[in-house]
This record gives structure tokens, C-alpha cells and sequence, in this order.
């Protein structure tokens, strides 16, 4: 398998850093990626930023397990962000090694989330960090073309975050996705559910948040979706399965969806799965 393999925190989020960077050693992976804003009320975020205890031990963690934080998250970005308050955040990805900073859309006005992005690009770009857009489809850039529009409007270096989930159901396809510049694609989220024809708000955000599938286990083309991206794209695992997880733990979880990726990837590649 020659494509890098992140964890994303959202697929074990009550793990603190220091543990999940050792159960992602455990399990396989190349890399993390960690919350440290939180996202919504019921899940946690570990703002490392304001935790120094915490942040030595998840350094202390990655130097004995040699993975490295692939990206940190997320910045929502909404009408009233001020890049300015989002320097700590910044320097302690700066800090951690990241390569990525994963952002949301949540300014409707596309100018100004677009201006905003560019401006956090610049803070993040000296301090050897990329910045990321994530599409979901109940924002308003609910598909890889709005997303696509808005980096082009932010900047050169602005990058474009596909979630395979969030593709499958936006109606985006893959010949989009083929076409997009392949500097723009650094990171991809991949995880698999089942397709419909339709989606209520609440089903996407249910699923997006507590249910998806490992990879190959449901009905979207993770093939052609893979097929699709530059071969150099970061792949992270981001695959919360809520009722999985308390039945059967993180160590069976995350073995469960590195073993599928693997089968996946090798299938993609023309090798035989073991």
C-alpha cells in the first residue's frame, strides 16, 4: 500500500491525543489527525493550544510511536471569525509538525469566506502549514463545485478537502473531481454508507457525525473516488461508528477500518488483498 494513512480524530474522538496516537500506531496507521477546536456541543475538542501538560504528552507520544500529525481541526469559519484569534491554534499545529489546517463553511457571504480563508492561508503559510476547505452539503458550499469556486476566489494555496461521504451526497461526480487542479487535493476523508436517492438535513448530519461504514462496506465507488485523486493525496480514515465502538472498543474499531482501507487500496492498485 503506498498511499499515507491518517487517522481522523473523529473516529475515536474521546480519545485524548496521547492515546489516540498510540492506538493509531497500534492498528497501522502512517498518521493523525487531531480536533483541537470543538465541533459541536456532545463531542469533545482538546485545545492543546491552552493545555501544555497535555500538548508534551501527545509530543512525547508521537516521538515514541514515529507517526506524525498529518492535519488539525476545525476552523469554522462564520461571519465574525477573526484570523488573528486563531494564531495559538495555528502555532500549536506549528508546534506538533502538521502538514494541514481543515476548514468549514460557514459564511454564507462566499466574498468574505473566501477572503477570510486566504488571509488565515497567509498566517498559516509561515508557519509551514497548508489550509484545507471542507464541503458539506447542508452549507452553503455544499458541493466540490461551490468548493472549488471559493479556493480559486481564496488563493493559489488553499487546498480542497473531499470527503467521500460528503461527495456521494452532494451529487458531485467524478469526473469533477478528475478535473480539479491536483495541487489543490493534499487531503482526502474517505469512509463508505449506504446511497439513496434522497437525504434530510438530519439524515446527513446523523450519519456524518455518528454512523458511516469502513471503507468497501457500503455502496459508494470508493474505487473510482481513489482512482480520481493525485496518487501523493493523504488519505484519513474518517469513520465514527458510534455503536460499533461501545459494543466492541477502539482496538477492534480501528482494525476493522484499517483492514478494510488496506483491501480497498490494494484492489485499487492491482495488488491481491490478503
Amino acid at each position: 500500500m503506498t498511499r499515507r494513512i491518517s487517522l481522523a480524530h473523529l473516529t475515536a474522538i474521546d480519545l485524548a491525543p496521547p492515546k489516540l496516537i498510540e492506538a493509531a500506531a497500534k492498528a497501522g496507521f502512517d498518521a493523525v489527525g487531531l480536533r483541537l477546536i470543538r465541533v459541536t456541543d456532545n463531542t469533545p475538542g482538546y485545545p492543546l493550544m491552552h493545555r501544555p501538560a497535555m500538548m508534551a504528552e501527545t509530543k512525547a507520544a508521537l516521538r515514541d510511536t514515529g507517526l506524525h500529525v498529518n492535519d488539525i481541526e476545525f476552523v469554522k469559519i462564520e461571519p465574525e471569525t477573526e484570523v488573528s484569534a486563531l494564531v495559538p491554534f495555528l502555532d500549536a499545529g506549528a508546534e506538533l509538525g502538521a502538514r494541514e489546517v481543515i476548514c468549514a463553511p460557514y459564511d454564507p457571504e462566499l466574498p468574505r469566506l473566501a477572503d477570510t480563508l486566504g488571509n488565515l492561508s497567509d498566517l498559516a503559510k509561515g508557519r509551514g502549514l497548508g489550509i484545507s476547505l471542507e464541503f458539506f452539503p447542508w452549507t452553503a458550499v455544499p458541493d466540490l463545485t461551490r468548493a472549488h469556486q471559493v479556493v480559486q476566489m481564496a488563493g493559489p494555496d488553499v487546498g480542497l478537502l473531499v470527503d467521500s461521504l460528503h461527495f456521494n451526497r452532494s451529487g458531485s461526480t467524478l469526473g469533477q473531481l478528475q478535473k480539479l487542479p491536483r495541487h489543490r487535493l493534499r487531503l482526502a476523508h474517505l469512509c463508505d454508507a449506504s446511497v439513496q436517492a434522497t437525504y434530510s438535513t438530519d439524515d446527513l448530519l446523523h450519519t456524518a457525525r455518528a454512523e458511516r461504514l469502513p471503507p468497501g462496506e457500503g455502496e459508494i465507488d470508493l474505487g473510482g473516488f481513489l482512482s480520481a485523486l493525485p496518487e501523493n493525496t493523504t488519505i484519513g480514515l474518517e469513520v465514527p461508528m458510534t455503536r460499533y465502538l461501545s459494543r466492541m472498543g477502539v482496538k477492534a474499531t480501528l482494525r476493522r477500518v484499517m483492514s478494510s482501507v488496506s483491501r480497498l487500496i490494494q484492489k485499487a492498485e492491482g495488488q491481491n488483498p490478503p
